[in-house]
């Protein structure tokens, strides 16, 4: 199973999406990332290689736990503007109290 993963795993290149019905999924997982976590820097830009990383979780079936580990890992700092589930508006999140 290692071997196996380690492979899905590798993006090179020459790398393409495993299943294209992932694509979109990959996409959504890879928006959310960026738009609720500081896992990227704040000049970041869409790049392919992450959705094809982003795919090959999809594939172990660990898209969405690598998603819970990212938000508690690198979570949106206070004061800074975040979507909410479900929310189409950004809304700010509070700063701690001293």
């Amino acid at each position: 199973f290692q071997k196996e993963a380690d492979s899905l795993l590798s993006v090179t290149k020459l790398s393409t999406i495993s299943d294209s019905k992932n694509t979109r999924k990959a996409r959504e997982i890879l928006l959310r990332l960026a738009e609720e976590t500081n896992i990227f820097p704040t000049s970041w830009e869409l790049s392919e290689r992450y959705l094809f990383v982003v795919d090959r979780l999809i594939t172990l079936d660990a898209a969405e736990e690598f998603f819970k580990i990212a938000s508690q890992t690198y979570p949106k700092k206070p004061g800074v503007p975040c979507q909410a589930d479900g929310q189409k508006e950004l809304h700010y999140l509070p700063f701690p109290s001293p």
